[in-house]
């Protein structure tokens, strides 16, 4: 069988606003993983993944998206990408059919494609009899699964969220996740930013934590224990301690 090529694929990748931000990151995520990218705030995950959704330019480096090279053919790349950023933007006049059939148009989908591709995600995600109602009546967790929705319409195969369940309530949380480990099963990769680090713990394959735009660790909860003075702990306090700010000459997770 043909090895796929990664989801995802940075390289040495840079980016400053007068300090840096992302510090010759490297990072690499297969098909069909779900991988959780944390960090304290400032860390340099959301200025990442906006580089590879195409929002920002890198200073230096490499971002290939399924085998796509992003900085010499960002269209071919960015339609491989689905980007849901911690405030989505919602047409609230829009029913969840409207929004969806809106931004199917943006992609080219025909009506043939878009519309039972519609259909199946908003019964998916429990939306399907609201979907004539206006969008400005959702609460936050409806609005959250319509541009869920939104962002798997033309299935890609990278689909980057950062912090999609904040403020979501435990049914609305179960729905997103259970719809991003059904992604994950069909080949479509994940990476998610999440300050909720219960929902890493459970769901991630591996989970990668950044500090000062630095990948400083990787891996899976047991290899991150590994490398932590905390081994049989729970993932906020592995996350606490390989973050937490050393004395030169201290040995620490990974430099």
């Amino acid at each position: 069988m043909t090895d796929l090529p990664d989801a995802l694929r940075l390289r040495n990748l840079h980016k400053s606003f007068g300090k840096k931000a992302v510090d010759g990151l490297d990072l690499t995520i297969r098909p069909g993983e779900f991988y959780a990218l944390l960090g304290a705030n400032g860390a340099g995950k959301t200025t990442t993944l906006r580089m590879v959704a195409g929002l920002l330019q890198p200073d230096a480096g490499e971002i290939f998206v399924d085998g796509v090279d992003a900085r010499k053919n960002p269209i071919a790349a960015k339609q491989r990408i689905a980007w849901l950023p911690d405030e989505p933007l919602l047409y609230d006049k829009l029913t969840p059919l409207e929004y969806l059939e809106f931004v199917a148009g943006l992609w080219g989908m025909t009506a043939e494609r878009a519309g039972p591709r519609a259909e199946e995600l908003l019964r998916r995600l429990n939306l399907w009899e609201q979907r004539n109602q206006r969008c400005e009546g959702f609460s936050r967790g409806m609005r959250q699964k319509t541009v869920l929705a939104g962002a798997l319409i033309h299935e890609p195969r990278l689909l980057m969220l950062d912090e999609p369940l904040t403020g979501l309530d435990a049914g609305a949380a179960r729905q997103v996740k259970d719809m991003l480990v059904e992604q994950t099963r069909a080949g479509v990769a994940v990476i998610l930013t999440t300050h909720i680090l219960e929902v890493a713990e459970k769901i991630a394959d591996r989970i990668g934590i950044i500090a000062d735009g630095r990948l400083i660790a990787e891996g899976d909860l047991n290899h991150l224990r590994s490398l932590s003075a905390a081994q049989t702990a729970s993932l906020e306090e592995v996350f606490l301690d390989l973050t937490a700010p050393r004395e030169p000459g201290v040995n620490g997770a990974a430099a």
